[in-house]
């Protein structure tokens, strides 16, 4: 085990509106402050419990058209990770391609797992 799940990432259009129609739905918390992450415009959070809904404006968002590949479903994973550059070269070993990992500063790489799904791992707050 290389880290722990942060959270699930929903793209979308309006980050706030998707985030209250979830809560009406799970209810919990919109926008609670978190240490994991800064609340900034186009991410919004629901706590729920301890499981974290976070939602991304995405500039130009295509709906998913279930079930046609031409409009896929666009989401993503964040695993939490106490040493980045550990975590890299585990994730790598274990077959993950490298997608975007920055200028190497910042607290987070993006990643395809072995399927093609993105993800990605974010150094955890201290």
């Amino acid at each position: 085990m290389i880290g722990s799940l942060q959270c699930v990432v929903l793209d979308c259009a309006d980050d706030v509106v998707l985030a209250r129609f979830y809560q009406s739905l799970l209810g919990g918390e919109v926008n609670r402050p978190d240490r994991r992450w800064s609340l900034e415009s186009g991410w919004s959070t629901l706590h729920v419990g301890s499981f974290v809904l976070c939602f991304q404006r995405v500039a130009d968002h295509r709906p998913p058209r279930w079930p046609d590949p031409a409009y896929p479903q666009q989401s993503h994973v964040d695993i939490g990770v106490a040493d980045l550059p550990a975590a890299h070269d585990a994730a790598v070993a274990a077959g993950a391609t490298v997608l975007d990992v920055g200028d190497g500063n910042r607290g987070w790489r993006i990643y395809a797992d072995p399927a093609g799904h993105p993800f990605c791992l974010v150094r955890e707050a201290r």
